[in-house]
């Protein structure tokens, strides 16, 4: 038997990258696809290659830091699917430069994509957790919450409440069989990055598999067993006293 065959797996921000590869590798395992994202089109040709490869999947465009929009998908998930075993919080996005010369616009974006919006979606996927007896949010969080880079506080602000909120939110989910976690992710060559032409794009790289393939092992642990985080980067890239 697959490794999540039968459950219900919600990705946000899955029409590329590596919300794609989760969807992807949810799949694969078994899974009930319901992915959302703002690029309408992009989610849409994402879930048509995951249903001719067998899946089964609800995909709708969703902006994560609208609460309507965000309890309106979680609506018709439960009327699809009934129920939501998992919950993979990849939604976000980085704007930066130097902290004098931000715009509030700027830090309003990214803070509402990459924490506002992981807000929103576990506050929803928790209650149905709650009264189903159990689940697992995964969040997608960065290194940079640890270590940032220069001009990017927007980001790393975010990335440090997202880690702050998954532990909190596993306290919460404790005595409901809930468990939450999150990855950091390090370099990984998605769209992004394969078209900017940013110096730092030329460090070491690893594939959106291989960061799915984190995720997966992450989402398919024992019930009662929780990963509570975990780094994943290239052995040669930037970390330990980068700059």
């Amino acid at each position: 038997m697959s490794k999540l065959s039968g459950k219900v797996a919600v990705i946000t921000g899955a029409n590329q990258g590596i919300g794609k590869g989760i969807a992807g590798a949810c799949a694969a395992e078994g899974a009930k696809v319901a992915s959302c994202a703002r690029n309408e089109k992009k989610l849409e040709q994402t879930a048509r290659e995951l249903e001719a490869a067998g899946a089964e999947v609800l995909a709708k465009p969703v902006d994560v830091t609208d609460e309507q929009a965000v309890e309106g998908f979680f609506d018709a998930v439960v009327e699809r699917f009934g129920r939501v075993d998992l919950l993979v919080n990849n939604a976000g996005a980085f704007d930066g430069g130097r902290i004098d010369e931000l715009t509030l616009a700027a830090w309003n974006n990214v803070v509402g994509a990459c924490l506002t919006g992981t807000f929103l979606c576990s506050r929803r996927a928790f209650a149905l957790m709650k009264v189903q007896g159990g689940g697992r949010i995964l969040n997608i969080g960065s290194i940079s919450a640890q270590r940032p880079r220069e001009n990017s506080a927007p980001y790393a602000a975010a990335k440090v409440g997202v880690w702050g909120r998954t532990q909190a939110t596993a306290l919460d989910g404790r005595p409901f069989g809930i468990v939450a976690s999150c990855l950091h992710p390090g370099n990984v060559l998605v769209e992004r990055r394969q078209e900017s032409g940013d110096e730092s794009d030329d460090e070491p790289m690893m594939s959106v598999d291989t960061i799915a393939e984190a995720a997966l092992a992450m989402l398919t642990l024992p019930p009662h067993v929780n990963m509570l985080e975990a780094i994943v980067l290239p052995v040669g890239q930037l970390y330990l006293g980068r700059g």
